[in-house]
């Protein structure tokens, strides 16, 4: 495949005028930006992902692991390849809300989810938060998720910034497959 690059910039025609960029079409994403699958309402029933993951299979949920009262999940639009949240199966949005034991599960998922990306992934830093209310940047705002992305030195390069454009190594399922296995109870 390398060998097929070139550093000359490929015409495409039908596009535009030519210029020095390459475009790298990502499709997929239009979905999360037109809020495909986002809740319609605050409630529980009101479409909310979080609430609908855990009834499908863990594959099909892209889940990697189950707790009394948390489990974590791949995200579906990541920011780094691993980028995992931990989201009680409760539908509450504000993290004061929490009972101490879904706060005290879902502080050892996080933990357990580091560990898990360190040891599959050779994960050297993270991100770890919440955004709590929509007007903090917070996608679903009705159901509480904390986000662990994965970091490693050199992660960031031009093409977030010029491109608006993530470019991930590996697809889902084979992420999901891989941080699942490595999980530990």
């Amino acid at each position: 495949m390398l060998a097929r690059m070139t550093s000359e910039p490929e015409q495409q025609i039908g596009v535009g005028t030519p210029d020095a960029f390459q475009r790298l079409w990502t499709p997929h994403r239009m979905a999360y930006i037109q809020g495909e699958n986002k809740p319609t309402g605050p409630g529980a029933d009101d479409g909310c992902p979080f609430c609908s993951i855990p009834v499908k299979s863990d594959e099909d949920g892209l889940v990697l692991a189950r707790g009394e009262h948390v489990y974590a999940v791949l995200n579906l639009y990541p920011y780094n390849g691993g980028h995992l949240m931990v989201v009680p199966f409760r539908h509450v949005a504000d993290y004061p809300q929490l009972t101490d034991e879904e706060t005290a599960e879902l502080a050892e998922f996080t933990k357990r989810a580091m560990t898990t990306l360190r040891v599959a992934s050779g994960a050297q830093g993270f991100n770890i938060g919440m955004n709590q209310g929509s007007v903090a940047g917070a996608g679903i705002a009705a159901h509480l998720h904390q986000h662990v992305v994965p970091r490693w030195g050199g992660d960031t390069n031009f093409m977030p910034v010029v491109g608006h454009t993530r470019v991930l190594p590996q697809l889902l399922a084979e992420t999901r497959k891989m941080l699942a296995d490595a999980w530990q109870d």
